[in-house]
């Protein structure tokens, strides 16, 4: 029988030394290709009589693992797109790491570490949702979604980085220790569960506000590609599948070109960040050695499917094909593929396979339906349903129409967006709009922001607040002469 060894990387940074050790001992017993998981880990597919020598090499080289199941589910974060897809943020590389190295046990929870300005990496799809503040650095908005469960609840503190491990292993204490009240209890108390946290030695501050989540963009993460003055090369499989000698490569040429390390990221794909212009043309070689496709059309890489699913696999093979064959444009939007009732998918619209009958064992009919997040953003719940009972001979078109209302929606939004900024503008221009008065025999000025020091009105006096006696400093015109005009009629 097939066993699956799972070794996560902590945040996706993945040590290329460290990666080429483990792809040895997986070629010492035979294996050629390994994947990467949605919680940006190694899966390694083997034989149940080789588990002992493999696992045993892993042991000499200290690096945890487990079979056939995730215990101890990989903390995830958004450091794979840092310096990419990020910009203009506090979070940095140094702070993710700080993190990293302080959560000093194993959660057996699922925990995101994630930049609030980016839509690459999954924010909620953990247990403990950690998003970076816009609005106070270092301190960080925490959102629980309670275990099997889509009960979704925000802290209305602040937290600050250095608290994060010992915040994060409080809650997962208190989670587990009332498992009835809070891991597959759709009436979840948050309130409660923070209730129970001691805040006493804690750096906390009110929120302001939630955590503002971004509209999704998911951008394409394939290629080689400049960025500031180096490059990144993402490198996606259509068939998830990293050959070892491949990846052996990568390993060998991150080190001669001291690139301390390379990443795995929630699409089961790798990124190398940090090329130098030098080394380009090395990694071109690389990729012609092995012919490495790097151009994959959107509908293909924005499609996210569950581990360990050779069916959900071969149905995105299916609808990919469908949607190519109608030149159906899904760029910027998620698609993901739920065969399995418990399983995690981010996506903004979801297929689910359900069964017509599903009683005692016997699952028969098999039909699928499409659901769309609320506004089409995976870090939503999905929660609405587009079409149900879709058998699969019509599944592709109801995709495409499902695909259709997003861009209907995202068009909708860019024109409300745009009515909301023009009124805007208007009511700046209004408010800013300045008057001054005229006279109508001699056209001299009152400007009430300069006032008429020389008969004693000081700056800023307004029309109506001057004396019923004012007249015209020039032509001596009474008060009632003056008319109100703009100044820009005036040409002031």
């Amino acid at each position: 029988m097939a066993n699956t060894i799972f070794i996560n990387f902590r945040g996706g940074i993945i040590s290329p030394g460290d990666l080429y050790n483990i792809l040895l001992a997986a070629q010492k017993i035979k294996v050629l290709n390994v994947r990467f998981g949605l919680r940006q880990q190694l899966l390694i597919d083997m034989e149940s009589y080789s588990i002992p020598e493999f696992t045993g090499e892993l042991e000499k080289l200290h690096i945890p693992y487990e079979i056939d199941n995730s215990k101890f589910p990989n903390i995830i974060s958004s450091y794979p797109a840092e310096d990419i897809f990020i910009r203009n943020t506090w979070l940095s590389e140094g702070v993710y790491k700080d993190i990293f190295d302080a959560i000093d046990y194993l959660p057996t929870l699922k925990v995101n570490i994630c930049d609030s300005n980016q839509s690459f990496t999954p924010m909620l799809t953990g247990n403990i949702n950690w998003v970076a503040s816009t609005t106070a650095q270092h301190y960080w908005h925490l959102i629980i979604r309670f275990p099997k469960t889509n009960v979704i609840y925000e802290w209305d503190q602040l937290c600050y980085t250095n608290d994060i491990p010992k915040v994060t292993k409080a809650i997962e204490q208190i989670i587990n220790a009332n498992a009835a009240a809070y891991i597959d209890n759709e009436n979840a108390d948050g309130q409660q569960l923070f209730a129970a946290l001691a805040k006493e030695e804690l750096s906390i501050k009110p929120a302001e506000k939630k955590a503002a989540l971004p509209l999704f963009n998911l951008p394409y993460y394939e290629g080689l590609n400049r960025y500031e003055n180096k490059y990144w090369l993402g490198i996606y499989r259509r068939d998830e599948l990293f050959s070892i000698d491949f990846l052996k490569e990568i390993c060998k040429l991150c080190l001669a070109t001291k690139l301390g390390q390379l990443c795995c990221t929630a699409w089961k794909t790798i990124m190398i960040k940090g090329i130098e212009e030098k080394d380009k043309e090395r990694w071109n070689l690389l990729l012609e050695k092995f012919q490495i496709n790097m151009r994959h059309a959107a509908n293909e890489l924005n499609f996210q499917v569950e581990d360990n699913c050779a069916e959900a696999l071969a149905l995105k093979s299916y609808l990919v094909k469908n949607l190519s064959i109608d030149d159906t444009r899904t760029f910027g939007i998620c698609i993901g593929i739920k065969t399995r009732s418990k399983s995690e998918i981010f996506s903004s619209i979801l297929v689910r396979k359900r069964y017509l009958i599903d009683f005692s064992g016997i699952k028969l009919l098999k039909v699928y339906d499409i659901l769309c997040a609320k506004d089409f953003n995976p870090n939503e719940r999905t929660e609405e349903i587009f079409s149900s009972g879709n058998p699969k001979v019509v599944l592709a078109e109801q995709l495409r129409r499902a695909v259709i209302k997003y861009y209907n929606y995202r068009a909708a939004l860019t024109q409300k967006t745009a009515v909301a900024a023009s009124q805007l503008k208007q009511g700046v221009e209004k408010k800013l709009e300045e008057y001054v008065y005229q006279c109508t025999n001699c056209l001299s000025v009152y400007d009430p922001t300069t006032g008429d020091p020389g008969n004693g009105i000081t700056p800023g006096t307004a029309f109506n607040n001057l004396q019923e006696e004012y007249v015209c400093p020039l032509c001596d015109a009474e008060k009632e002469n003056f008319r109100k005009i703009q100044k820009s009629a005036l040409g002031l």
